[in-house]
């Protein structure tokens, strides 16, 4: 298989697509952010990068707390706008139609219509030149009830979606089990050894 140079690039696809809540002077606005991730499972710990200009920084910076906001495909058009217009300059909230509510953390403001909601507290800021990584410890997770099946959170009825730029994509179908299918390998080289 031929390779091709592409130059340092954080190529890591797909980018969860995410809305990153904060009270910037006292009022909430959120940001369209793809460059997310679990940073820690114990305490449970998330990452975000976002670029110094960015509004919500502003007020992540105002109150260490902060939210993400997982939206399902029918929030594809206020998901974009988040990332298309600045909180400076106008009232996101408002134009997105969004239910806000305050969880454990009266600066964290979540979007009710998103299927899931992380309530964090920043544990570091770190500049790394483009952007600043905000890592956050998750202090409540919130889920949409019709979203559980069995009582358990449920991809396909959470409907998330993903940005590879300079697309938006559904989250296909399952076509393997984890912690499971790998373990075929170890059969496989059990059965050759014998």
């Amino acid at each position: 298989m031929t390779k091709k140079k592409l130059g340092p690039q954080p190529m890591l696809w797909p980018h969860p697509t995410t809305l990153v809540g904060a009270n910037v002077d006292g009022k909430p606005d959120f940001a369209a952010a793809a460059w997310a991730g679990v940073a820690a499972g114990n305490p449970p710990s998330i990452t975000v990068g976002l670029q110094p200009h960015r509004y919500s920084l502003k007020g992540i910076f105002q109150n260490r707390t902060f939210s993400v906001n997982i939206p399902s495909r029918d929030l594809v058009k206020e998901t974009d706008y988040c990332g298309l217009v600045s909180g400076a300059t106008t009232d996101k909230v408002k134009d997105c139609k969004f239910k806000v509510f305050y969880g454990n953390l009266s600066t964290a403001p979540l979007i009710e219509q998103c299927p899931i909601n992380l309530e964090c507290e920043v544990s570091h800021l770190l500049n790394l030149g483009s952007h600043i990584l905000v890592v956050g410890k998750v202090v409540e997770t919130y889920f949409s009830e019709d979203c559980l099946t069995d009582g358990k959170p449920d991809i396909n009825k959470v409907r998330p979606f993903i940005f590879a730029p300079p697309k938006y994509y559904a989250i296909g179908e399952p076509f393997a089990d984890a912690f499971k299918i790998g373990k075929q390998i170890k059969r496989k080289t059990k059965r050759a050894a014998k």
